[in-house]
């Protein structure tokens, strides 16, 4: 058995012939190929997408152009401007930030003074009150000089 396919039909649609064939032997009864038709035999095809929209040149003197450049240069124009809007607001947000790092690490200088004194009070407090107090165990007891103890 040899696998012979037959050219059956033609269709061209924007620079593309799909060639449809069938092939005997293996059941398959139209397989589409793209081919492009440009003489030069190379070339992509258009894609769908893009199949809509015409590469015209337009004249730089018509209204259709002048409108589409100058829409164009005002949505150019709102760019630009958001852009150095929202650069004007980062910087105004890293100011705040910086003047509140400042602030917050002035309020721990303070607390930390603070928290020394405080040590140093308690510290003292508890050295006074071990002294004055005496543990138990070891009271003294009067003591007579002759040694007998009454």
């Amino acid at each position: 058995m040899s696998k012979t396919s037959q050219q059956n039909t033609t269709a061209e649609t924007s620079g593309v012939s799909v060639i449809f064939t069938q092939a005997h032997t293996s059941g398959l009864q139209q397989v589409p190929q793209l081919v492009p038709v440009s003489p030069g035999g190379g070339g992509k095809a258009t894609p769908p997408s893009k199949q809509g929209k015409k590469n015209s040149v337009l004249d730089r003197n018509s209204d259709e152009y002048r409108q589409r450049r100058e829409r164009n240069n005002m949505a150019v124009k709102k760019s630009r401007l958001k852009s150095k809007q929202k650069a004007q607001d980062t910087l105004q947000r890293v100011n705040q930030l910086k003047e509140e790092n400042e602030r917050l690490e002035a309020k721990i200088k303070l607390l930390t003074k603070e928290l020394s004194v405080l040590k140093d009070l308690f510290l003292e407090h508890a050295h006074n009150f071990t002294d004055s107090v005496q543990p138990v165990g070891t009271e003294s007891t009067p003591t007579n000089p002759d040694g007998s103890g009454q």
